[in-house]
């Protein structure tokens, strides 16, 4: 059977508001996360996620308050991320209202904290975010940053995908930096070379500017995609992108 692809809505949080930027530099304002939650529920998201972009560099946690009212209020699938360090923090988002958590800089200062969360909550609940972007220093020429997209590590993201899966992580984020605002369309390389080393959903991020940036993601090896911008300031719908997905045959709910 053929799986629907999934639509996903993206709330990049910082100060209990969604913000939205180029690179994650440049923020406005783009609403109450609450609000856009229900909005987004309503116009046929499939899964909603949530990614609190400054808690690692800013060295702080979740806000877990907004969390659980959005989880109280929204009735699809919630991924929560950032400053996710622990299984502590995995268990009080999941008691917060989140379905599924995202790591990112935890994991990779860290690597261990995948199979404890793993073993722990299920590897349905774990989530492994790569922020990753163009390098010639790495062998598959993607290498993976942390603290929102601010710090390169010298590791190479398509390696790190592969090894996130073999330590329990249950699905892949993957968001092109170098692409991430930018509306130039989402990094189909990247897409296709870590498809070729999992087997786990992949969500592709980072790019998305028109609804015929869809499809080319998910014939890439993307099981889902995600965007934010382009939702944020209205100027397309879900309901548009799974129009596309729809036209070039692709099954969507």
């Amino acid at each position: 059977m053929t799986l629907a692809v999934r639509v996903i809505p993206c709330l990049d949080v910082t100060a209990g508001r969604v913000v939205k930027g180029v690179r994650f530099t440049d923020l406005r304002d783009a609403g109450d996360p609450v609000e856009m939650g229900e909005v987004y529920d309503a116009a046929g998201a499939d899964e909603l996620t949530f990614l609190d972009i400054t808690a690692s560099s800013d060295a702080r946690q979740t806000m877990y308050d907004v969390v659980s009212r959005t989880a109280e209020n929204v009735f699809i699938p919630l991924t929560v991320g950032g400053g996710v360090r622990s299984t502590a923090d995995v268990d009080r988002l999941l008691r917060a209202g989140a379905d599924k958590v995202a790591m990112v800089t935890a994991a990779v200062q860290r690597p261990a904290v995948l199979a404890e969360v793993a073993q722990r909550f299920g590897s349905q609940v774990l989530v492994l975010s790569i922020d990753a972007r163009r390098s010639a220093d790495q062998p598959s020429g993607f290498e993976v940053t942390t603290h929102g997209g601010r710090c390169s590590v010298d590791m190479d993201a398509v390696e790190w995908a592969a090894r996130g899966c073999r330590a329990g992580a249950g699905e892949i984020l993957l968001n092109s930096m170098d692409a991430d605002g930018t509306k130039s369309g989402f990094d189909l390389e990247m897409i296709a070379a870590v498809r070729a080393v999992t087997d786990v959903p992949l969500i592709a991020s980072g790019g998305a500017g028109h609804p015929s940036h869809f499809p080319p993601a998910v014939a890439a090896g993307a099981d889902a995609v995600l965007a934010a911008t382009v939702f944020h300031f209205g100027e397309f719908s879900v309901a548009q992108v799974k129009d596309a997905l729809r036209t070039a045959g692709h099954v969507v709910r």
